[in-house]
């Protein structure tokens, strides 16, 4: 079982087995989930020389929830729009393109945040949820805070509507509808993190 944290686009992987190679000049391994063993662990994410990592431990979601501890923990929900035409809905949102999701409000369940972040973020109506998809991980740093925020994706269908609004007061400056056979360029385009949910989506498409 793998888990991967994303710092900034440095992939930190959490493993039940030693990397038996790896592809990065610049690669740290972490083999405790003490608090002290931790924090270097990320201290050594944070070099610019590093390139990836791994935290190798028996149960690696034990070893996630360790790692959590290190953190401010954000959940987020959002999701990944079919149309009844098989385009994807993607946003642009400050440099990157993206997927619509955002942070939990109070009361409200995964699901819920989900298909209201994503109709606030692109002003589509008729949204369906499907399914749950599968959850990413990223880290940030905001107001002095370093931030682990887990988010959830779900997958869902909706009318191929023209008149998308994104949410400008959230950065979002473009929403758009992107054919299955056009979307490689956009998943190079996009966080890794994001980039992974979408490669693992694009086979759903019809081509």
């Amino acid at each position: 079982m793998n888990l991967t944290i994303y710092f900034d686009n440095k992939p930190l992987t959490i493993s039940d087995m030693e990397p038996a190679q790896t592809y990065f000049e610049h690669f740290v391994v972490g083999h405790s989930t003490d608090t002290d063993a931790l924090q270097q662990l990320i201290a050594d994410m944070a070099l610019p020389a590093t390139d990836g990592g791994m935290l190798v431990c028996a149960d690696p979601q034990a070893g996630l929830e360790a790692l959590k501890q290190q953190f401010e923990f954000i959940e987020a929900a959002g999701g990944l729009v079919i149309s009844d035409e098989g385009d994807l809905l993607l946003i642009f949102r400050k440099g990157k393109w993206d997927l619509p999701k955002g942070k939990l409000d109070e009361g409200e369940d995964l699901e819920q945040c989900a298909v209201r972040e994503v109709a606030e973020e692109t002003g589509l109506d008729g949204i369906k949820l499907k399914e749950p998809l599968c959850r990413t991980y990223h880290t940030y740093h905001q107001n002095g805070q370093h931030i682990l925020k887990e988010s959830h994706w779900y997958l869902m269908e909706a009318p191929q509507q023209a008149d998308l609004q994104p949410q400008t007061e959230e950065d979002i400056q473009e929403a758009i509808w992107v054919k299955p056979d056009d979307l490689e360029p956009y998943i190079q385009g996009a966080h890794r993190s994001v980039a992974d949910v979408l490669r693992l989506v694009k086979p759903m498409l019809r081509q």
